[in-house]
């Protein structure tokens, strides 16, 4: 499977910002791409309130996507915020083009001094979808630090897991970015492609967006297969899913866990 990953820092203009997943879709397109992975926080980035950017699923800027997609016959991954019937809103990953799904971040970052849930509403399951044969799992951001989640998508049969994130900067941040996606691509012998934003312009005034960049592509034995660095860029990588199930049976680490007690 050929993978794009398309960093870029996203603005606060969901127009502006679809503009962009069109000309990184289409270039990836013209490389044969056949799944482009876009960051967390696509249409809008965090420096925008959420509920102030949020639509519905099926809304203008998910049809937009949708329409990309389909234009261009790739399937996108690219993250949104859905409204719900709440003043709190959905961190939404849409899948769209040779596969259709929605994932809504399960872990939400109440940490280090900020209070993602403040905005966000959390999802309630695990997800994934099927493209070209193989079958592919979802996780955002924060969820990294969660292996249980990955262990789970594994299980479900995910051979491999995109990642899209908008991961604050900050010190020792892009070592514990490397370090998250690769100990999560070991315990989960899967592939993992986590696309961040990049480094944003500097905003005089005003929260900004967050991103540093590095997206990664790791294979199931921790290899680092592709980093990007800090600016806008799309990288494109083939990834043979075939291998996973060899690299289980050699590694069998799923098959070894121990399920524990609960705690008392």
């Amino acid at each position: 499977m050929r993978v794009a990953l398309a960093q870029f820092a996203a603005s606060t203009d969901p127009a502006g910002n679809l503009a962009r997943v069109r000309e990184f879709a289409t270039e990836a397109a013209a490389r044969s791409a056949e799944l482009v992975v876009f960051p967390e926080a696509a249409m809008s980035s965090f420096a925008r309130p959420r509920a102030e950017a949020a639509e519905p699923f099926d809304g203008p800027w998910a049809g937009g996507v949708r329409a990309i997609a389909a234009d261009l016959g790739v399937t996108i991954v690219a993250g949104m915020f859905t409204t719900t019937d709440t003043p709190r809103v959905r961190n939404t990953l849409l899948v769209t083009g040779g596969a259709e799904a929605r994932y809504d971040k399960l872990h939400l970052f109440d940490a280090l001094g900020y209070a993602e849930s403040r905005q966000i509403e959390p999802g309630s399951r695990p997800v994934t979808f099927d493209l070209a044969g193989h079958r592919v799992g979802l996780a955002t951001c924060y969820d990294v630090r969660f292996p249980g989640l990955f262990t789970h998508l594994a299980a479900l049969g995910a051979e491999l897991v995109v990642l899209p994130a908008s991961w604050a900067p900050g010190e020792a941040k892009l070592h514990q970015w490397r370090t998250l996606v690769t100990a999560r691509a070991m315990d989960s012998t899967s592939f993992v492609v986590a696309v961040d934003q990049s480094v944003p312009p500097a905003v005089a005034t005003g929260p900004a967006p967050t991103g540093i960049g590095h997206s990664l592509v790791i294979d199931p034995t921790g290899a680092v297969l592709l980093e990007l660095g800090e600016d806008d860029e799309l990288g494109v990588v083939d990834l043979d899913l075939s291998a996973v199930a060899a690299v289980r049976e050699r590694l069998p680490v799923l098959r070894h866990a121990v399920p524990l007690p609960p705690l008392d």
